[in-house]
């Protein structure tokens, strides 16, 4: 039988839709208005911030638009450079 995982954390993806965002100079409050004109997606600058400090969940549909947004693969912001094989 399998034991739980725990996790910490509220999601898996803040730190990496930070670094992503950095990356492509982006703030927060234009995350939120791509999120918001793009994809209807509600939100604002301060929970693209607790996405980000790993205080808020992360919808399915959310990590989409973020990984859109952001220009990366939705796996990679979940496990980074570490994407289990099973998923590849």
């Amino acid at each position: 039988m399998k034991t739980k995982k725990e996790i910490s954390a509220t999601n898996l993806c803040g730190k990496r839709v930070k670094i992503s965002r950095v990356s492509k100079d982006m703030k927060q409050i234009d995350v939120a208005a791509a999120m918001n004109v793009d994809y209807g997606i509600e939100i604002t600058q301060n929970g693209v911030s607790y996405i980000e400090r790993n205080m808020r969940f992360v919808k399915d549909f959310e990590l989409v638009a973020l990984a859109e947004i952001l220009e990366v693969n939705p796996l990679w912001l979940l496990f980074g450079d570490k994407i289990p094989s099973k998923y590849k």
